[in-house]
């Protein structure tokens, strides 16, 4: 009996070592895949794990640009809202519909470096946000004034000019500074802020007393504390109006009124207001981060100054 006992234990015993043996051996196992696919991985053939985790960095080195700038690339089209009225600037010939200017060189430009032709669609100061809110257009180049205001809604790039407001009247209308446009009715573009720069340089020459002058509510169609606006819908129209006697002096940007700015025509005394100009763009987009690295970039080079210079607004 005590031997029988004596076998079984060496039995189990000569098992478990039998066992501890199995396990070393398919140790030795496992480790040979990890090896060859160490040597694979040597020898260039990625694993399907590593492949996938590359692939999205290949996509966005290749790409560099972001959604909304590869979208204008694929169009193969930048469309730009431009003025089509203001000499200097964005003007267009009646005879053969070329435009001409600045800014039209400028959007020639930012469409020449994604490598597409560009498109120009003839905006004013009411429709402009619109049809870039709408995505009918791309960005605006229209002596668009940067305002905190405006910056809730839309991005803009660095400024690319400095201009002023300031006011142009009939030369034999005896006007002849901010304290003679007391009591006058002034004609102003249609969501322009020159009504408000008007009214605020007023008050602040205590031509006006500014009672219930705020910046941020301020409405042109119902101011009549002191000075009046006519609101129109484009520059040749107000210039018409002028010379028509419906209304007493023509209020806007001087670069802008350089253009009706004839012989029988004078500038008041003051300017104010600076106005600084940026390409307009969907609030957020990766095209806003495009077109300000462009445009800072030509302003250290001196390419802007370059068509300052050329389309004589300096």
């Amino acid at each position: 009996m005590k031997k029988k006992v004596l076998a079984a234990v060496l039995g189990m015993t000569m098992a478990m070592m039998a066992l501890t043996g199995c396990g070393t051996d398919q140790t030795a196992v496992a480790a040979e895949p990890a090896e060859t696919a160490a040597e694979t991985e040597e020898a260039g053939e990625e694993t399907p794990a590593a492949e996938e985790s590359d692939a999205p960095a290949e996509d966005a080195a290749a790409d560099g640009v972001s959604a909304d700038v590869q979208a204008i690339i694929d169009r193969g089209v930048l469309r730009v809202g431009v003025k089509n009225a203001v000499i200097g600037f964005g003007f267009q010939d009646e005879l053969t519909g070329e435009y001409s200017g600045m800014e039209i060189s400028l959007a020639e430009k930012i469409a020449e470096s994604l490598g597409v032709d560009v498109e120009f669609t003839t905006v004013t100061a009411a429709t402009r946000t619109e049809l870039l809110d709408s995505g009918d257009i791309d960005c605006v180049l229209a002596t668009f004034t940067i305002t905190d205001e405006r910056k809730q809604s839309w991005d803009f790039s660095t400024p690319y000019y400095t201009d002023y407001v300031t006011v142009l009247v009939q030369s034999d209308s005896g006007i002849a500074g901010l304290a003679d446009l007391k009591d006058k009715k002034v004609g102003v573009s249609s969501g322009s802020t020159s009504a408000r720069s008007l009214v605020a340089a007023m008050v602040e020459n205590g031509v006006i007393s500014g009672d219930g002058f705020d910046t941020e509510t301020f409405d042109p169609a119902t101011w009549t504390d002191g000075i009046s606006f006519a609101q129109y819908d484009d520059y040749p129209t107000i210039s018409t109006a002028l010379s028509a006697g419906e209304v007493d002096a023509f209020c806007v940007d001087k670069s802008i009124l350089a253009v009706y700015h004839t012989d029988d025509r004078t500038y008041i005394e003051e300017k104010f207001a600076p106005q600084e100009y940026g390409v307009a763009t969907k609030k957020d987009s990766g095209f806003s981060a495009y077109v300000d690295g462009l445009v800072t970039g030509w302003l250290s080079d001196g390419t802007i100054d370059g068509l300052i210079a050329e389309n004589g607004i300096d």
